[in-house]
């Protein structure tokens, strides 16, 4: 694992306080019955995993940072929670209806992960992925400048370059991508969003004092307010070749 993809447990506490859920309808295109086994891959503090309960019969969450899996055991005890990683998941051979992989899977490395997928999948299992993103179709309430800031802030970070992940999916035995949105609003107020900023990896992972100037600066950047984000829910999802 990256060290940038470490640095979610120095800011464990923030990503659960700060960082957006899921609409439940997210999961309203996907070919599975209620019944399903289903993964949340690289879960997290059980951002997905707590939308995975409430509509399938097991959930099985493998998340291999500690902080963050102890929030996960925490918050969603409806899910079984395991130490593990995407490369080396600690599921039998065809063991689940469905892997699920939320904001994690750009952390992976997939030449690995998608062999392992596959491996834990039973025939004609699902491969969904779901992410959120900006409605750019929608105003952001933030004020241009603390967003300029931000674009500064990301556009400098080294670990950019992932492809895409149609791209991603088209390398592993899987049929045609399918594709949903579903639009929703993330309301943090003005502590929620330093927070929130704090537990980005392209900020957390700066060393202390650096970190620290860039939330002084972001928070100069804020007026006090609740501010809501437009937000895009995004699934992919593939089903495993025969």
């Amino acid at each position: 694992m990256t060290e940038p993809a470490r640095s979610f447990d120095l800011a464990a506490e923030e990503y659960e306080r700060t960082r957006p859920s899921y609409p439940a309808e997210v999961l309203d295109e996907l070919p599975l019955g209620p019944d399903a086994d289903v993964l949340d891959l690289g879960a997290g503090t059980g951002k997905l995993t707590r939308v995975l309960v409430g509509r399938y019969a097991h959930v099985t969450a493998v998340e291999p940072l500690d902080r963050m899996r102890a929030i996960l055991e925490r918050v969603v005890p409806e899910a079984e929670a395991l130490p593990g990683s995407a490369e080396r998941i600690p599921l039998d051979d065809a063991s689940v209806d469905a892997v699920f992989a939320a904001q994690a899977f750009h952390w992976f490395d997939h030449d690995r992960a998608l062999p392992e997928i596959a491996r834990v999948l039973r025939p004609g299992g699902v491969l969904a992925l779901i992410a959120n993103r900006p409605d750019d179709s929608r105003a952001s309430p933030l004020p241009q400048a603390f967003r300029a800031y931000l674009d500064e802030l990301h556009a400098s970070a080294a670990f950019h370059g992932q492809p895409p992940w149609r791209e991603v999916i088209a390398r592993g035995p899987f049929g045609e991508v399918q594709e949903a949105q579903v639009p929703h609003d993330h309301v943090l107020d003005r502590a929620g969003l330093l927070d929130n900023a704090r537990s980005v990896s392209w900020i957390a992972s700066r060393p202390d004092a650096e970190r620290e100037a860039v939330l002084a600066k972001l928070a100069s950047l804020l007026p006090e307010g609740t501010y809501a984000l437009p937000n895009l829910a995004n699934v992919l999802w593939a089903l495993l070749r025969p």
